[in-house]
């Protein structure tokens, strides 16, 4: 089946986001994407052609897209996009697992959820903080969050919990808390 164009596809298609852990080299981008094209035009489902589509996005965001009005993913069709994936000798890790992505005037970064916490409670992150969310399932939910600011994102617990992990630091050393306090409140942008 001929990959069909991203945008013309209904809301309720099936979407699956790949983070890159790092940046992808121009020619390791290509070849990326030039053998996922490959595997979505052969791409099926118990011998029934998928409609599936993808998008690169930022240098760092693959989304893949199947068209469920006309045919389902199966669970082994899924499972050949993943080896497809996780195969692909680019350098970087494409298939990725518990990374938080955000973006900040230093571009996109790609780190555990304990970090994001710690640069939370850093004030190196907000909640104005753009964000990434790869759990979306369908397009109409990746339209409307898959980027995002974190505070409306479920990246908020996360910025919460920093909240909470710095007050109770400020609490064992009333002094340090006090000069952290007043060293690291985040900047406000006008």
């Amino acid at each position: 089946m001929p990959i069909v164009d991203f945008e013309t596809l209904p809301d309720s298609s099936r979407i699956w986001v790949y983070g890159s852990d790092k940046p992808i080299e121009p020619d390791r981008e290509r070849m990326m994407l030039d053998a996922v094209d490959d595997f979505l035009g052969r791409w099926a489902a118990h011998g029934a052609p998928l409609h599936s589509a993808r998008r690169w996005d930022d240098g760092r965001f693959l989304t893949i897209a199947v068209d469920s009005t006309q045919e389902n993913a199966s669970g082994c069709s899924i499972d050949g996009l993943y080896r497809t994936l996780k195969s692909l000798p680019i350098g970087v890790n494409i298939v990725t697992s518990g990374l938080v992505y955000y973006r900040d005037k230093g571009g996109i970064h790609a780190v555990t959820r304990e970090e994001f916490s710690n640069r939370a409670a850093k004030g190196e992150i907000t909640g104005d903080t753009e964000v990434f969310d790869l759990s979306v399932t369908d397009l109409n939910e990746w339209k409307s969050r898959f980027r995002s600011r974190a505070q409306d994102s479920w990246h908020a617990s996360l910025i919460s919990d920093a909240g909470r992990q710095s007050t109770d630091a400020r609490r064992q050393a009333p002094d340090a808390g006090r000069q952290a306090t007043d060293d690291s409140r985040p900047s406000t942008v006008s």
